[in-house]
């Protein structure tokens, strides 16, 4: 059984929470789920305080009523590194889910996100991943990130920083068709969503994305969308890969 705990001013939402979890335990298609609530911050880490070996995630809300924005999140990595956090939110603005996957955040959902999504995705952030959701990446940049201004945000915490003359040279390595994979890992796409596009096969998506660590010099697919979101619009064009016709969108899809 795993153990979560939502920190959301609104208890109607907990509740809906609670209720989408029971649903998708009772007709088996989910692990067991115990949920923890609180209504603030300092209820959260009270909760986190007394269930310390046991929880696995907490959902936490960008407004609550004793923090705003990306200052919760801040506070927890300082507090409770420890304990993997998501963000649950109705703000979708493409710089808060960089900033917040740059603090630390090991997956952000948005709060208009079907009941499978939020399963999909609790799923795969208590395996160890990171949640992107696709939409949000492709999202429009917006003039202000929602970041408060007590709490300065770090730049992503990348493996080396690079400038944009260095991200130029070491994308000047990648070949055309690694070009075009990181080009839609920063659009938020899985490793599947990549190969169904390109017409390839999953494994040779994956080592694409091996040889583009490699290339860039981070340890993490994260790190290197992080990067790219920074740099590739100063250095790129399109690439002959992501510029070829799409295929049309299945149905479904999972993020990797």
């Amino acid at each position: 059984m795993y153990r979560l705990l939502i920190a959301d001013d609104h208890p109607l939402f907990r509740d809906a929470i609670s209720r989408t979890l029971n649903l998708a335990v009772a007709d088996g298609s989910t692990p067991e789920y115990e949920l923890l609530q609180a209504a603030s911050l300092e209820e959260a880490l009270s909760v986190i305080a007394h269930h310390a070996d046991s929880l696995d995630l907490l959902l936490l809300d960008l407004d609550l009523p004793d923090s705003h924005g990306l200052e919760g999140l801040a506070r927890l990595r300082e507090e409770a590194d420890w304990l993997p956090v998501a963000i649950l939110s109705a703000h979708e603005a493409r710089e808060t889910v960089l900033e917040a996957l740059a603090l630390g955040a090991v997956g952000y959902l948005s709060k208009s996100s079907s009941a499978q999504t939020l399963r999909d995705a609790l799923a795969r952030m208590l395996a160890g991943e990171v949640y992107v959701p696709a939409q949000l990446m492709r999202a429009a940049p917006r003039p202000a990130p929602l970041s408060a201004s007590s709490v300065p945000v770090p730049p992503p915490q990348l493996a080396p920083s690079l400038s944009n003359a260095e991200f130029a040279r070491r994308w000047q390595t990648l070949t055309t068709k690694q070009r075009g994979v990181l080009e839609r890992m920063v659009l938020g796409e899985s490793n599947k969503m990549i190969a169904w596009q390109l017409g390839v096969a999953e494994t040779t998506v994956k080592s694409h994305v091996s040889a583009i660590l490699h290339k860039l010099g981070v340890a993490s697919r994260v790190q290197a969308i992080l990067l790219a979101s920074h740099a590739l619009p100063a250095v790129s064009g399109p690439s002959e890969a992501s510029a070829a016709p799409r295929r049309e969108t299945p149905r479904s899809s999972a993020h990797e």
